[in-house]
């Protein structure tokens, strides 16, 4: 509290009871001090208003004035009880002047002036708060602002990119359709290149996971995490989608129904809210010896095929059936013989002339108009079929829509589990061993523990340092500390320190897609980074427990959590 009154003893009596009220204050030697004050800080000022008459006020004036939006300085001015008009009309014009004035008459009770003083610094304490809210928001805003400016740039780079991809791919385009067309067919059936440099662990994992144990009774729970990733992933697929490129066919037996599941986010977002989507999966549906990669290829194909066949809306049901020898559903024509998995594509579509049924798998031959197509789609799907050994057949009726059959060879159900059991073979494993798993992310915590059981190793499992402590302390024996290191609460290197108290014989190993932020935190220790496979998980959990003793933790340095880090 300021307080400025030159004549008498009003300063004195105030300052003595304010401080007696509890109040810091202090008594200003005039309007100077006063203003030099008022710009160090401060809660309210108490003046006398025959300090105005001996001092030019223009200096406070301009002050109060040139305070920012959120100040509204409180001023409490001690009037006398004398009465005129000169006086009335002075007391206005301060009031007018210096805006948050309140004007208290003498002799005024030490209860009276406190109780106003106490409201001035109230309403100061207001203001201040209110400037708080207001810096933060201003933080928030140019936060926020930085962050839509650097996403901006990496999409008008991405775009460039595209652009540039499209332009070379449009040129590649215009020299196959000058070369001969039936050769052009050999060169486009190996399908789509992808990309999977950018690949979360849930989705490296999952996948792994449906491989090696695709007879597993808990692969609905890993298919269900992989197409959590997969739909993180969708935007980069539909990308390299529009880019043809020539690989290796790798069959192995597939179960189709899965990886029609795994794929409907995928049909949802490329054809778009206006076609409905069905799928009719039977029931024991025979494994089918193809390229996973490669029938997704086919899938997204047909799809996008049939919604552009739907340019109002309608269906697309994607069904698969079991087609033996003796199934009266399959084309006699193909000439067939054994056992096929079948995949039937179907769309409402305008459909399709019998002049143009007969050309649909020719390479280049497209009913859309320029720029709407490449004509390569359907001579894709006929030749990636063909080189699996299997076989497309097609059905179309004007105004009804169409019907495209694919018939895949069926995959002896004993290769595919002899192939799972061979490659888990391969990996190295410390029988009974028991492993304590530590992530805040669920997906990533549950995809490991179901690779170490795989592993055949006793898991536990704690969802943060604190439950990661609590089943340490207990009477339960743990081999390996298996832990991420940012995390929520308690961070991943102080519970493996507390850890290491409690149990000196254990070992540590971090876990983190963030190695360069966490290298001083655990700095030589064992570490697996993310994202990761069952292979790498094997081999590190094995290193570990074949070192020679558990690596001590020393000034252990804590970092800081970012959003979304683990």
């Amino acid at each position: 509290v300021l307080i400025l009154a030159p004549t008498g003893r009003d300063a004195v009596a105030a300052e003595q009871q304010l401080r007696a009220a509890g109040l810091e204050c202090a008594a200003c030697t005039g309007m100077a001090d006063l203003v030099s004050r008022l710009r160090a800080g401060a809660g309210v000022a108490l003046v006398a208003e025959e300090a105005f008459a001996g001092e030019r006020p223009e200096e406070l004036r301009g002050w109060l004035a040139a305070q920012p939006p959120w100040s509204d300085f409180p001023l409490l001015i001690l009037t006398s009880q004398q009465v005129s008009r000169r006086l009335h009309a002075y007391r206005l014009e301060l009031i007018q002047a210096f805006a948050n004035v309140s004007l208290l008459e003498r002799p005024l009770s030490a209860v009276s002036m406190i109780s106003a003083v106490k409201a001035g610094l109230r309403a100061r304490r207001r203001q201040y708060e209110v400037r708080g809210h207001l810096v933060a928001r201003e933080q928030a805003a140019e936060h926020l602002e930085k962050l839509v400016h650097d996403r901006t740039r990496q999409l008008l780079g991405t775009n460039k990119r595209l652009r540039a991809e499209m332009a070379e791919r449009k040129q590649a385009e215009t020299a196959l359709q000058q070369a001969q067309k039936m050769e052009a067919v050999g060169q486009m059936t190996g399908g789509i290149a992808h990309d999977f440099n950018n690949l979360l662990t849930a989705v490296i994992g999952n996948l792994d996971l449906a491989i090696r144990r695709v007879q597993d009774e808990k692969i609905g729970r890993w298919l269900s995490g992989a197409l959590q990733a997969a739909q993180r992933g969708a935007k980069l697929t539909a990308q390299l989608l529009a880019f043809a490129r020539k690989q290796h066919m790798q069959a192995e037996p597939t179960d189709l129904n899965a990886l029609v599941s795994g794929m409907g986010d995928l049909l949802l977002r490329s054809i778009g809210a206006t076609v409905r989507i069905e799928t009719s999966l039977q029931p024991g549906l025979w494994p089918a010896m193809v390229d996973p990669g490669q029938v997704e290829l086919i899938i997204l194909n047909l799809a996008l095929n049939a919604r552009d066949a739907m340019p109002e809306g309608g269906l697309l049901r994607i069904a698969t059936k079991n087609s033996g020898h003796d199934d009266p559903a399959r084309p006699r024509a193909l000439g067939l013989a054994g056992d096929f998995a079948s995949m039937t594509v179907s769309d409402t579509g305008t459909g399709m002339p019998d002049e143009v049924k007969a050309k649909a798998f020719e390479p280049f031959f497209t009913t859309k108009p320029p720029g709407a197509g490449t004509g390569l789609g359907l001579s894709q799907v006929y030749g990636v079929t063909r080189q699996l050994g299997g076989h497309v057949d097609i059905e179309s009726h004007v105004g009804k829509g169409t019907t495209i059959r694919i018939y895949v060879p069926r995959a002896a159900a004993a290769e595919g589990r002899q192939t799972a059991v061979n490659v888990l073979e391969q990996l190295p494993s410390s029988g009974a061993a028991s492993v304590l798993v530590v992530d805040d992310d669920p997906d990533v915590r549950a995809f490991t523990v179901s690779c170490l059981e795989s592993l055949g190793y006793e898991v536990r499992v704690a969802d943060g340092g604190h439950a990661a402590l609590a089943i340490l302390g207990g009477r339960e024996s743990i081999d390996v500390l298996l832990i991420d290191v940012i995390m929520p609460e308690v961070q991943g290197p102080e519970v493996a320190r507390l850890a290491l108290a409690k149990c000196p014989e254990l070992r540590i190993l971090f876990m983190t897609g963030y190695v360069a932020e966490a290298g001083e935190a655990i700095n030589r220790q064992h570490v697996l980074s993310k994202p990761f496979t069952v292979t790498e998980l094997a081999h590190k959990v094995e290193e570990v427990l074949r070192a020679p003793e558990p690596k001590k933790l020393e000034n252990v340095i804590p970092i800081r959590r970012k959003p979304g880090a683990g």
